[in-house]
């Protein structure tokens, strides 16, 4: 789940907020979304699935502030060991990311998660 301040300010029109991050060692990242459940990004849901991300979590929950907020988590498998991303996907799934977020007003941040955060 990410920590939203507010449901009241979007980063883009049914986005919360948008976290690109990996578990340790950092080769294959996952998207995780904080979106309206009422104004969903169909848009941005759609091209993450073309992208072939497949969302592994949904989650709703109500905001301090009373807002309600989807989690949503995507994953692509890759063809390294356990289905990590190679060098070279890692380089083309982060560039399809970064063009797919940049085209909606987001920039991303990419990082890897501490253990604790990974695993909990």
């Amino acid at each position: 789940m990410l920590f939203l301040k507010s449901t009241t300010v979007t980063k883009a029109p049914g986005i919360y907020d948008v976290d690109i991050a990996a578990k340790p060692p950092g080769k294959t990242f996952g998207v995780f979304l904080a979106t309206d459940p009422d104004n969903a990004p169909a848009d941005v849901l759609a091209q993450l699935a073309a992208l072939g991300f497949k969302q592994t979590y949904s989650g709703g929950y109500t905001h301090k502030d009373r807002g309600k907020v989807l989690d949503l988590h995507f994953q692509k498998a890759g063809t390294d060991l356990f289905e990590g991303w190679k060098a070279d996907e890692l380089e083309a799934n982060m560039a399809a990311i970064t063009a797919l977020f940049s085209g909606i007003g987001i920039t991303i941040a990419p990082r890897v998660m501490s253990l604790a955060e990974a695993y909990a």
